[in-house]
């Protein structure tokens, strides 16, 4: 798209002075000038609406005050800029009032003041585009109820307690399956809060090597290690005043979940190779797939940072357990992907919505979106049937029990089907198993697993 011009009209009777001033305006590529020698032509031409008008006082067809009271009857949030030779103040006060944006003498200086005063209007214009903008997006993109989509008695339970997380400051604690909307869910609380207008910053605790989480998290001092070139802020620091988004805090380890703790009681932290202390302001809102309280049992999680997070716990519904939401959800990623394809959205055939209810999903609304594309994809253009609905199915439930095996070889079989699921991680796999991770680490040595790419 090409970048649009800032036009500027310029009202001056002198036509060798009225080009001096579109010369020296025109240096800059990004401005459109159009240049008047009469009031009468500039009223004529509003239409076009320009973003700045700059006029001349001692126009002969009409004085500048009655000019700028006629720009303004047709636009009053247009900027209007006096330029004249009159160096009366009681004549600018009198225009200023009226709503003359700026007003310039008339002498060795006016073309640079004319720039810097051009300069500080677009800087406005541009501000009150991006507040508009944000304004747009607080009151439609955000909305929960239409983001997280759903009618189902299950999801409704949710929306309430979202509801009660919107109108406070608490912390807030997210669970549910892998798929389920965990971050769409924290999105929808910090943009409806009163903490909107400040940062939203996430983190994957799962994808940040642990060696590398406390600079992330806490930030940097220039030369606190090799490759740390320049100060950094960390994610509290970038945070402040708004909402710090912690999914899978689960996976957090025991010396880390410490420092975090320290930092939220003390309410500041210490960049690494710092001396000094940074104080934040922030809302925590903290998401895990696993039972933080079985972990705390367990003793993989500390009591006291459980506490200290726990706030308001949300738990988001699975899938299978919301009912015809996946047949509203399966229509508006239908509707989506058709809008971004520009094409006629397929309807489903009632063989299509049978096979979706009997389906597991145990991907969550995030496989439901997968498959609809898919479908979308592979149907005729007019309705998805049954056979265009493609499970991604990650086991096949007869594959264990082909032929005679021991219950060792079941069980090699099981963990590498979850060490491919998982990308080889040992320790995830460890615990959906819920085994020790030296049984896989002997299984692996000992030749019984083989890891595959």
């Amino acid at each position: 798209m090409a970048k649009q011009l800032f036009t500027i009209f310029i009202v001056e009777d002198d036509p060798w002075y009225g080009q001096l001033l579109k010369h020296h305006l025109s240096l800059n590529p990004d401005y459109d000038i159009r240049l008047f020698t009469t009031a009468k032509e500039c009223l004529s031409e509003l239409y076009h609406q320009p973003d700045v008008v700059c006029i001349d006082f001692g126009l002969p067809d009409m004085s500048g005050d009655k000019l700028l009271t006629k720009i303004k009857a047709v636009n009053n949030q247009l900027p209007v800029v006096v330029i004249s030779g009159q160096e009366e103040i009681a004549v600018a006060v009198d225009l200023l009032k009226s709503g003359a944006r700026d007003y310039i003498i008339k002498d060795d200086h006016t073309k640079d003041m004319l720039w810097r005063s051009i300069i500080n209007i677009r800087e406005n214009v541009h501000l009150k585009q991006e507040v508009e903008s944000l304004k747009e997006q607080l009151e439609t993109k955000f909305n929960f109820e239409k983001t997280i989509i759903g009618q189902s008695d299950a999801l409704k339970k949710s929306f309430r307690l979202i509801e009660k997380a919107i109108h406070s400051n608490i912390n807030v604690s997210i669970t549910g399956e892998t798929g389920t909307g965990k971050e769409v869910v924290a999105k929808a609380i910090h943009y409806n809060s009163e903490r909107r207008k400040k940062p939203f910053v996430a983190v994957n605790m799962a994808a940040i090597p642990k060696e590398l989480i406390e600079s992330e998290l806490f930030g940097h001092e220039k030369g606190a290690f090799t490759g740390a070139l320049n100060q950094k802020k960390g994610k509290f620091e970038e945070a402040d005043g708004g909402t710090l988004f912690l999914d899978e805090i689960g996976e957090l380890e025991l010396n880390l979940q410490s420092k975090i703790l320290r930092a939220l009681q003390e309410r500041e932290v210490t960049r690494v190779g710092g001396n000094s202390s940074v104080k934040f302001d922030v809302r925590l809102i903290t998401a895990t797939h696993k039972n933080l309280a079985d972990e705390v049992k367990n003793g993989n999680f500390r009591e006291d940072l459980y506490f200290r997070i726990i706030g308001l716990p949300i738990e988001l519904p699975p899938l299978r357990d919301r009912g015809q939401d996946t047949y509203i959800l399966a229509k508006h990623f239908i509707d989506e992907y058709a809008k971004e394809n520009k094409v006629k959205a397929p309807t489903l055939t009632t063989s299509a919505k049978e096979k979706l209810i009997k389906y597991h999903f145990p991907g969550n609304v995030r496989e439901l979106k997968s498959m609809m594309d898919l479908a979308c994809v592979m149907c005729d253009g007019q309705e998805i049937n049954e056979n265009d609905i493609n499970f991604h199915k990650v086991r096949d439930n007869d594959h264990f029990l082909v032929g005679e095996k021991t219950m060792k070889e079941y069980t090699a079989d099981i963990i590498s089907f979850f060490l491919k699921k998982y990308d080889n991680n040992v320790v995830l796999t460890a615990d959906k198993l819920d085994i020790g991770k030296s049984t896989i680490y002997n299984m692996i040595k000992s030749g019984e697993i083989n890891l595959k790419k």
